[in-house]
């Protein structure tokens, strides 16, 4: 049995908003989670920043994208965005 053309294996998608535009490009997204405390098992908000590659520059500053991981694109790109869920305030 033969799979070819079909990949079985998921890739690391995460939903962020765009931080930054000013790059051709390439947008500064962050992705927001919760974290429980160690010791007291509150959950505290934490976010991690990423540089997305935008090929064709669709999102703005305020929108919600989906972004998926890929090859190194340079030093600090390694997401790619795939599509925009919603668009920010100011569209």
């Amino acid at each position: 049995m033969t799979t070819e053309g079909t990949s079985t294996a998921k890739q690391a998608t995460r939903v962020g908003v765009v931080e930054s535009d000013k790059r051709d490009k390439t947008r500064k997204v962050v992705v927001g989670f919760l974290a429980k405390h160690p010791k007291y098992g509150k959950y505290l908000r934490r976010r991690t920043v990423l540089q997305v590659h935008d090929e064709d520059n669709i999102s703005a500053v305020g929108d919600h994208v989906e972004i998926v991981a890929c090859r190194p694109m340079s030093k600090t790109k390694t997401w790619k965005v795939t599509r925009v869920v919603r668009k920010g305030p100011g569209a």
